[in-house]
């Protein structure tokens, strides 16, 4: 079969938010980019994720003209309410840090970035098989697949951004002996709903007592979305919708002041937990980001956004890379390989070449924020989940440090800087 070519400055692997805001950025920086997705557009766009977006993620998607459903659409929240054993208190984000967080779910934020990449022109394939990425430790690295319509595919980039998500083909190219994998995963998982019933509260809940932890969150004025810890093993069907409620509300507090709004179960899942960060984010002529290169646990509401904090650090030693390539001659003095003299177009070597130093610092950078995140992330998942088989002692000390945390003004400022996102 013939295989149709095409040659561009980026290859992206992964369609999904982060590989779309990078495109668009890179495009307004006037460097080209061509999009694959292994998934259809429909499949992601009703796939439910996460739903807290930081005040920088925000900024992006505002300034990178990209709609403004998020502000039209989500709803600012300026605080949380933190729960434990039926005693709620409220973190005002504004007043102690000046930021808030939206509520915007995370396959409206893909829309609004696959809506814009297509508008203005830019090449995309979805559901694309039979992936595979080389050359990546060359000047001219190649993606090959076989598009939606079987047509066989190749398209030859100066750097490939791998952003395939938490099984990441992209992340395996990066050698053993290169890479080093950091990984830990956690006794307990979540079960989550989607339910037909008005917000139970204006703002998130996060509540934790002595049978485990629930959150109670909202998609919009009509349907909520909710967890509560569980056994990874857990079967949803083996789950009542009575049982569910109840279980959340006995979390909550049955004499609360917080009384649950309860309707039809529209769907139930359970979500493993797992940390993951994959070091360096950068080989030779690859770079990784969002899930592709980290995974958090969900309870700090991290994943989309570290994975926007990732395209924030990038999107600039790209086009450093770019204006640095640009200005090379076409053969280097130093004989390891050849590099274009311009970039669209242009032919590659296929000798070996070293990572370029704007991707390391890129890696670097990113990585910085990374390990923040999965201290915040790993320090709120322990405070607000039960241990397998703890003891009462353990359940009174993680009160002692809710308490510490909450009646503190620092410690509350800890938790809303943490929460709603550090400066880059």
């Amino acid at each position: 079969m013939t295989e149709h070519e095409t040659r561009v400055d980026v290859g992206i692997v992964g369609g999904g938010p982060a590989g779309l805001m990078t495109a668009l950025l890179l495009k307004r920086r006037g460097i080209t980019a061509v999009v694959i997705e292994t998934r259809t557009q429909e499949q992601i766009r009703h796939t439910q994720r996460a739903g807290i977006l930081e005040a920088p993620t925000v900024n992006m998607l505002v300034e990178a003209e990209v709609g403004s459903r998020v502000l039209t659409d989500g709803h600012e929240h300026e605080g949380t309410v933190l729960s434990f054993d039926g005693i709620q208190r409220r973190i005002d984000f504004q007043a102690l840090v000046g930021r808030s967080v939206w509520l915007y779910p995370q396959n409206e934020v893909f829309h609004d970035l696959a809506t814009a990449w297509q508008r203005e022109g830019g090449e995309i394939h979805w559901a694309v098989t039979e992936t595979a990425v080389e050359g990546i430790d060359t000047a001219a690295p190649r993606i090959r697949f076989t598009d939606a319509q079987g047509q066989r595919r190749s398209i030859e980039a100066d750097l490939i951004v791998g952003t395939d998500g938490s099984r990441s083909m992209c992340r395996k190219l990066i050698p053993e002996d290169v890479r080093t994998d950091h990984f830990i995963s956690y006794p307990f998982a979540w079960f989550g709903i989607l339910c037909e019933a008005p917000p139970t509260a204006p703002e998130l809940i996060y509540a934790n007592s002595e049978i485990g932890f629930a959150l109670i969150s909202q998609r919009n004025e009509s349907v909520q979305r909710m967890y509560f810890q569980c056994d990874p093993d857990t079967d949803p069907e083996d789950w009542t919708e009575e049982a569910i409620f109840d279980h959340i509300q006995q979390v909550l507090g049955v004499e609360g002041e917080i009384q649950l709004k309860r309707g039809p179960i529209i769907e139930k899942t359970v979500l493993p937990f797992r940390s993951y960060v994959c070091d360096p984010l950068s080989h030779g002529r690859l770079v990784l980001a969002g899930d592709a290169g980290h995974t958090v646990p969900p309870t700090g509401a991290k994943g989309l956004n570290l994975a926007f904090a990732d395209v924030r650090a990038l999107v600039p030693r790209v086009e450093e890379f770019f204006t640095e390539l640009r200005a090379q001659p076409a053969t280097q003095a130093d004989g390891v390989g050849q590099e274009p003299a311009s970039v669209s177009g242009s032919q590659g070597s296929s000798a070996a070449v070293e990572t370029p130093e704007p991707l390391r610092r890129y890696s670097r950078t990113a990585l910085d924020r990374v390990w923040k995140a999965q201290n915040f992330s790993y320090w709120a998942t322990n405070l607000l989940h039960r241990q397998p088989e703890e003891n009462p002692f353990t359940h009174k000390r993680r009160r002692g440090e809710f308490d510490a945390i909450t009646d503190s003004v620092h410690g509350q400022a800890y938790f809303a800087d943490s929460y709603t996102g550090w400066g880059d």
